[in-house]
């Protein structure tokens, strides 16, 4: 894999140019995104040429509209990995400047699209919008590609219960903590990642030890105790995390805190994986600090159960 970093007047380095291309945000890299990239990869191979995905950094809707900034679903990294892995043999990553949003379709089309990476193929999904305002649609993107040449192809909607799956889908499953709705929109499971760092080592006390995770730079399911897994000291662990406060004991400082089921170690100052596969119950208060125990007990019998159904 190769990730390119250009400015939108630069040219592409030769293992990137004259290849099929696909260009968008591809947040979450679901499976919509998915299946654009394989089409992508179809176009390659019939033409000898690599797959590129053209993506943009910071996203256009923090340039245009400042103070917009939201924790996206992946990080640039991982968007990058997760294309590659579903296709792509390249990710070129476009500098959202002012003047690149300034181009109108046609003007992105022929510098951008033909000038700069010399596509011989394009492939977008069925919404796509490009150029200054938005102004150029799959039509314009058609029509240009005839005069130029250029295989064109939109991909439909990839649908799950009758509606798109998209990156705004997964997010507000997401947000509601349903993070099953958002696995099956991913085609995988939602991911986050963090340093572990010192807590109030509260959990050791009660017998359930748990990593507290900083700097998440993603989005995080609502407040909740979910089954996870949890990737530590080179393997997949099943795990229950709760994402909230902790208002049995009066604090309301929102945290994230994951139990490795059979872990034992220091993890501090370590990046922990966590995938989120159910999610178990609300976060509440409890009475007592027993109640609280036994219920912590359960939910581990609980995520054990989910997490013992599916493969780590």
């Amino acid at each position: 894999m190769a990730l390119v970093y250009l400015e939108w007047h630069e040219y592409a380095p030769a293992e990137v140019a004259g290849a099929a291309v696909t260009i968008g945000n591809f947040d979450g890299v679901h499976r919509g995104h998915q299946a654009l990239v394989a089409a992508v990869r179809r176009h390659a191979e019939a033409l000898g040429g690599a797959a590129v995905v053209v993506t943009f950094s910071p996203p256009p809707h923090q340039v245009l509209h400042p103070g917009s900034e939201r924790p996206p679903l992946t990080t640039l990294p991982q968007r990058a990995q997760l294309l590659c892995e579903a296709g792509a043999d390249h990710v070129v990553v476009l500098r959202t400047s002012p003047a690149l949003l300034a181009l109108s379709a046609e003007a992105f089309f022929e510098d951008v699209i033909l000038r700069q990476l010399a596509a011989r193929a394009v492939v977008e999904g069925y919404n796509f919008r490009f150029g200054r305002g938005r102004g150029g649609s799959n039509d314009t993107l058609r029509t240009l590609c005839h005069q130029a040449g250029i295989v064109f192809e939109e991909v439909p909607a990839l649908r799950l219960g009758g509606e798109p799956v998209s990156s705004s889908r997964v997010r507000a499953a997401l947000l509601c903590g349903n993070v099953r709705q958002a696995a099956e929109g991913l085609g995988r499971h939602y991911r986050i990642e963090g340093t572990v760092v010192p807590g109030a080592c509260r959990g050791r006390t009660l017998g359930f030890p748990t990593a507290n995770l900083a700097d998440v730079p993603t989005v995080l399911p609502a407040t909740g105790v979910y089954a996870v897994r949890a990737a530590a000291a080179g393997r997949w662990w099943p795990a229950a995390a709760n994402i909230g406060p902790n208002p049995t004991f009066g604090e309301q400082t929102r945290k994230i805190e994951v139990h490795l089921i059979g872990f034992t170690g220091d993890l501090y100052g370590q990046r922990l994986a966590v995938d989120f596969v159910d999610r178990l119950r609300d976060t509440r208060p409890f009475t007592s600090v027993n109640d609280l125990v036994t219920q912590l007990q359960q939910d581990l019998q609980h995520a054990q159960g989910i997490l013992s159904m599916g493969k780590l």
